[in-house]
């Protein structure tokens, strides 16, 4: 590794070099045998100041003036990865949910003791009220529900993702 002395005509030749605007690059390569962060660093050691700038980059540039935005912003669906190959999904609109009757003949309502596997299941109700009871209705074969409450109980899987919460927004 050669040590590279600063000499003081070498200092000289920098300082006039750096104030006629060249580039550390450019020193070092006029000086020779020097790298351009040596230039740097020798430059920031005697406190050089910035050089002086052309008038042309001294003077801000002037903006160009904006119409002013009267346009309402709409956000648009944000789509992510590669949309190449994305299929369009068709927006099926939703029928409204059918509505069941939930009232049940008091003759037929029943306490957890009265169960049995010919009996609905489908509780009514707060348990923790007195008024709390079971359907009792007939219940289908091997289900522990009626026919109206296996059509609440069982839903396809398709009516349960299509049916899903949405997420709120952020």
């Amino acid at each position: 590794m050669t040590v590279l002395t600063w000499s003081d005509d070498r200092v000289e030749q920098l300082k006039k070099l750096w104030e006629a605007g060249l580039s550390a690059s450019q020193i070092a390569a006029e000086l020779g045998n020097v790298t351009r962060n040596a230039v740097i660093g020798k430059v920031h050691r005697l406190g050089l100041s910035g050089r002086a700038k052309s008038p042309s980059s001294a003077a801000p540039r002037p903006r160009k003036a904006r119409p002013a935005q009267h346009m309402m912003r709409v956000t648009r669906p944000v789509a992510r990865g590669n949309t190449a190959l994305a299929q369009a999904f068709e927006v099926e609109v939703e029928a409204e949910p059918v509505t069941y009757d939930n009232v049940v003949p008091m003759s037929q309502r029943l306490s957890l003791l009265e169960l049995n596997e010919a009996t609905c299941h489908w509780p009514v109700g707060d348990p923790s009220s007195p008024d709390f009871f079971f359907c009792g209705g007939k219940a289908l074969s091997g289900l522990p529900y009626c026919a109206q409450h296996s059509r609440v109980a069982y839903q396809p899987a398709a009516d349960r993702r299509r049916a899903a919460p949405k997420p709120g927004p952020r």
